[in-house]
């Protein structure tokens, strides 16, 4: 059986079910056909892109229209992995989630382990990453000294080993009234945060937190910072990645889009 008359038989599978829909199952039926009827205003991807294919920039994409024909807010972390998984399998990829809670890595592709990132923060900067929990900092040492930090970057460091790559889905432009939505997929390089085993580190000795919150600054040639580590000494104690300069980062994809405002009634 040709693929033309494969593509045949599920439309009209399809079009049978539509007889069994009730008038709200038509009308959700018909907000996503007046979705994927509209055209994209941007779609790109890295030409020599390992991971974003054809076939995934269109799925995935398709993908963030369907749940903007649906929500105002941004696709966020347990939907980015969990789309990601059934899609690339879907385009002849292999894919893998990790238990959920797993300290390390989100998914296997191919073979190879990757953490999973998003950002879609109403202040965010398109030219600087900011990854407000890139991991938990509940072991080890952590007052007010100095050395403190010395571990708590080991930490990091240690923690970077349980999976090969960085990935982030970045929510750009999230503009509901306007119909707008843009957002890239970035891949943080492991050997630039690896960079931070020879970071400068500070205490803020003035905060009022509990252990203090301190900074490792990772900075080029010209002294201008390249990314920072910001261990945050509040009740969760967490990493944070702050001011990440993209222009060091690999951007594999972008989706712009519009969405058809709202169910049709």
């Amino acid at each position: 059986m040709d693929d033309g008359t494969v593509r045949s038989k599920r439309i009209e599978t399809l079009r049978t079910a539509l007889g069994d829909l009730t008038d709200g199952q038509l009308r959700l039926f018909e907000g996503i056909i007046q979705q994927f009827n509209r055209s994209y205003i941007k779609i790109d991807r890295l030409d020599d892109s390992d991971i974003v294919d054809d076939c995934l920039l269109q799925d995935f994409g398709d993908t963030l229209r369907l749940h903007h024909s649906l929500s105002k807010e941004p696709f966020r972390k347990d939907r980015f992995e969990f789309a990601l998984e059934q899609i690339l399998n879907a385009c002849g990829s292999s894919a893998i989630l990790a238990p959920p809670g797993n300290p390390g890595h989100d998914i296997i592709i191919n073979g190879q382990r990757l953490s999973l990132k998003t950002e879609a923060a109403v202040n965010i900067r398109k030219s600087k990453l900011h990854i407000s929990k890139f991991m938990e900092l509940g072991k080890g040492e952590w007052s007010d000294r100095d050395q403190d930090l010395i571990g708590l970057r080991n930490q990091f460091l240690a923690h970077m080993q349980s999976y090969d790559r960085i990935l982030s889905l970045r929510c750009l432009e999230k503009e509901p009234a306007a119909d707008r939505w843009y957002y890239e997929m970035v891949e943080i390089p492991k050997n630039l945060l690896s960079e931070a085993k020879s970071g400068s580190l500070r205490m803020l000795k003035a905060s009022p937190q509990n252990p203090k919150p301190g900074y490792c600054d990772v900075k080029d040639n010209d002294g201008e910072i390249k990314f920072q580590l910001y261990f945050d000494g509040g009740t969760e104690r967490k990493l944070q990645i702050r001011n990440l300069r993209k222009n060091l980062c690999t951007v594999h994809a972008t989706w712009i889009f519009s969405t058809v405002g709202g169910l049709k009634t």
